[in-house]
């Protein structure tokens, strides 16, 4: 007998196994089409063919090595306990394809205007198409344009009754819009049209944040009158009815064609008590799964997020299951989804680009959280609260990893996404990953249940490119601890400081990273995010925040071309910020306590410290060894020496594998800069010091979806309004306010009636009275 030793937390499980398992070992060859000799037709037969072999020799290892081609799935691939112990892989060449889509013949006739149609019967209906196995646009409005920034084209006019009453048959089509504040994206189903043309729809769930759509950027799909594009295409399913206008050059006649189907083309599935274990795919294709945008509905606590539990490839329940040098492309919705239990899984040297979702996500359930809420503005009382350690059961993630990783090109349709998303999981390693081109975090943690996480020796870049207020890497730490109300949040978290570690149950560790965000900050830990070490990572861009939380230790950074940004800190924080080289003065918002340690840091020469520490900091040129080249690595005599920072290795970040190294490109890198400290535009009106929202900082800290409206930074005793530090003016009686200009004009006209004022506080509307 052979006995494996599994670590679980706080739990070791001895596995028995019989000796013949290490000992024998059966090889399946399977052919994608009609069987020659010695091969089984289809991997769903051979699957069954290993089971038979197991009712006489119980747990063998079998492998299904598969014959190159594409294979085409009748269902979902399902794997379940019975089949533990399953390698499937190639035959020795990567050209094996394992599709979520179906092969349709279709005779095709010129309709008009450069447009073909062809009779089509399915009984399921598809949101992609692919011609030559290159997917094709659902006709649309605005045109698919690959310049433009948002949705490859957005226009405030898409649903406008002007538009609408252009469609004949608008029923089917969808909506697509960023969240109004940038923060991910909607996605609506057009059910109807009211007599003043404005439509009927569903959805609009996506988000757990409801503000309702962006006015400007929103596209229309699914809509035969927009078909005037080449690659555009519709499918009329009341009459069976493939639309399609093809590019110059292409031959129709003999084009492959084929058509999503099933959004899960693998499903892994087990149970925490009887789970699927060593189930490996090595090598293959995973490409044409139907997209899952409107059945992105389930709320993860209280972050941002709604998701979609599953993917190309779904595990759930397994143990000691791994993905290995695979591709997933142009499928519709998440690459890899590790839901609920899984113990060891191992994703690696996969390249994953060009997907509708996410690219891999590890996410737990919320039944193995204490006290679970799931929307931003839910709280409990506290002695209504679970205040136990840790999770309530073992239905989550735990001692995963996702190593050597491509991952570009993902959030294709949906932006509240990113490359590697964790939720409601514990020790999950993330590590050696290139993760570009997302529009929205390279790497995010939703929660801090339950910490333990190693994320180190990343490269991620060119990310938040469609949305806003978010960092290449992001994380929120929204935990049983967390109100949204603040006076709320700072008497309880006053009240009860160790609960700040029961769901962070142990320390994150963020190390070894380069990241780059153009549009937010490289590093963003926003409400309450608590219980990391932030250490050896090269910002390129947008700088390190920390807002609210606790337990954060800050140090040995490198950031370029930005600074610290500390928000809203929390007395007896116990934060840490120290030996890091900054390239400008901090950016302080709403700083009342420092933490235990923000000193020992280098500035730049003639920098003006305006925060009350940093009694060691020093100033001067880092004297980086090659910054041109991307060595931020000091030289002997650097003055960040003599203040405790430690060289570490600049030629480590992202993939490791020869063959990802070759596909993956770099970040671009800064033109190094001083910056100056930020010019204010601070005024005073009736003793109150007020401002416009100038920066990101600003925006996010107020929690705005734009930057109208007017800050307020400090409030005097017997002022006329309750007004608080935070707050932000936007309306005066029935007048509106953008900026300091504005309230400046309107309170002078209507001062003598009192007015009362609208203002934006704790993500939300509130009316203050004039009170003297």
């Amino acid at each position: 007998m052979k006995t494996i030793r599994y670590f679980f937390t706080g739990i070791t499980v001895l596995l028995t196994l019989p000796a013949i398992l290490f000992s024998q070992s059966r090889i399946i060859r399977v052919q994608p089409g009609p069987p020659k000799p010695g091969h089984v037709s289809g991997i769903a037969a051979a699957l069954q063919q290993a089971k038979q072999w197991r009712q006489t020799t119980p747990g063998i290892p079998v492998t299904l090595e598969l014959a190159p081609g594409t294979y085409y799935l009748d269902s979902t691939l399902l794997l379940t306990p019975a089949d533990s112990h399953t390698t499937i892989r190639t035959s020795g060449n990567n050209n094996v394809t394992i599709s979520g889509g179906y092969p349709v013949s279709v005779k095709w006739t010129l309709w008009k205007k450069g447009i073909y149609r062809a009779h089509l019967a399915v009984p399921f209906s598809f949101h992609q198409l692919y011609i030559n196995d290159k997917q094709q646009v659902l006709a649309r409005y605005p045109n698919y344009d690959s310049n433009a920034v948002h949705y490859n084209g957005t226009a405030a006019d898409a649903v406008s009754p002007a538009r609408v009453r252009t469609w004949q048959h608008p029923v089917g089509g969808y909506i697509h819009a960023l969240h109004k504040a940038e923060w991910g994206g909607y996605h609506y189903r057009i059910t109807g049209v009211n007599a003043d043309a404005t439509l009927q729809t569903e959805g609009g769930y996506q988000n757990n944040r409801q503000m309702g759509m962006h006015d400007q950027h929103r596209f229309v799909e699914n809509i035969l009158e927009e078909l005037d594009a080449a690659h555009e295409w519709f499918y009329d399913a009341s009459h069976q009815t493939l639309y399609y206008k093809p590019p110059p050059q292409l031959s129709l006649s003999t084009a492959r064609v084929v058509i999503s189907r099933w959004p899960e083309i693998v499903a892994v599935k087990g149970t925490a008590d009887h789970p699927v274990q060593d189930v490996s795919f090595q090598g293959i294709r995973f490409a044409h799964a139907e997209a899952t945008f409107m059945a992105t509905r389930e709320p993860l606590l209280r972050s941002d997020w709604t998701i979609y539990r599953g993917g190309a490839i779904l595990l759930e329940g397994t143990a000691g299951c791994s993905i290995r040098s695979c591709e997933f492309d142009h499928n519709g919705g998440n690459a890899v989804f590790v839901s609920r239990y899984n113990r060891h899984t191992r994703i690696s040297d996969c390249y994953i680009h060009d997907g509708g979702g996410n690219g891999i996500c590890f996410v737990g359930s919320p039944d193995a959280v204490r006290s679970p809420l799931f929307e931003y503005h839910q709280s409990r009382p506290f002695a209504e609260t679970d205040t136990a350690w840790g999770p309530l059961n073992n239905h989550y993630p735990d001692s995963c990893m996702a190593t050597n990783n491509l991952i570009c090109r993902t959030g294709r349709i949906e932006k509240q996404t990113a490359g590697i998303q964790l939720s409601m999981a514990m020790n999950i390693t993330v590590s050696h990953n290139t993760i570009y081109d997302v529009p929205r975090a390279g790497i995010n943690v939703s929660e801090g249940t339950w910490g333990g996480h190693d994320i180190g020796w990343n490269d991620v870049f060119n990310t938040v490119l469609e949305t806003g207020d978010h960092g290449a890497f992001n994380s929120w730490g929204r935990d049983r601890w967390w109100y949204p109300d603040r006076q709320q949040l700072d008497s309880q978290a006053a009240a009860h400081p160790w609960m700040v570690k029961q769901d962070a149950i142990y320390p994150t560790r963020l190390h070894h990273n380069r990241f780059r965000c153009d549009h937010g900050w490289d590093i963003d830990l926003d409400d309450g995010s608590s219980n990391y070490l932030i250490y050896n990572n090269v910002c390129l861009n947008g700088g390190l925040k920390l807002r609210e939380g606790f337990y954060r230790i800050v140090e040995n950074n490198i950031l370029l071309n930005n600074s610290f940004h500390p928000h809203v800190w929390f007395t007896n924080s116990h934060d840490v910020f120290r030996h890091n080289i900054v390239s400008g003065p901090y950016q302080p918002i709403g700083m009342h306590y420092w933490g235990d340690t923000i000193d020992y840091n280098l500035f730049p020469a003639g920098t003006t410290i305006q925060t009350p520490t940093d009694a060691h900091a020093l100033q001067g040129d880092p004297l980086f060894m090659a910054p041109a080249a991307g060595d931020y690595r000091v030289k002997p005599g650097s003055p960040a020496l003599q203040t405790g920072f430690q060289n570490f290795p600049m030629d480590a970040f992202g993939v490791t594998s020869p063959a990802l190294k070759a596909l993956a490109q770099q970040p671009p890198l800064p033109v190094l800069q001083q910056q100056q400290t930020a010019a204010g535009s601070s005024v005073h009106w009736k003793g109150a010091v007020i401002k416009n929202i100038e920066t990101l900082g600003e925006r996010s800290a107020a929690g705005m979806p734009d930057n109208k409206g007017v800050y307020v930074v400090s409030v005097p005793a017997r002022f006329p309004y309750a007004l608080q530090p935070g707050d932000v003016i936007l309306q005066i009686g029935d007048r509106k306010v953008t900026n300091v200009t504005t309230l400046l004009q309107v309170y002078a006209t209507t001062a003598p009636q009192q007015p009362a004022i609208r203002i934006f506080r704790n993500q939300g509307m509130q009316t203050l009275q004039y009170t003297n």
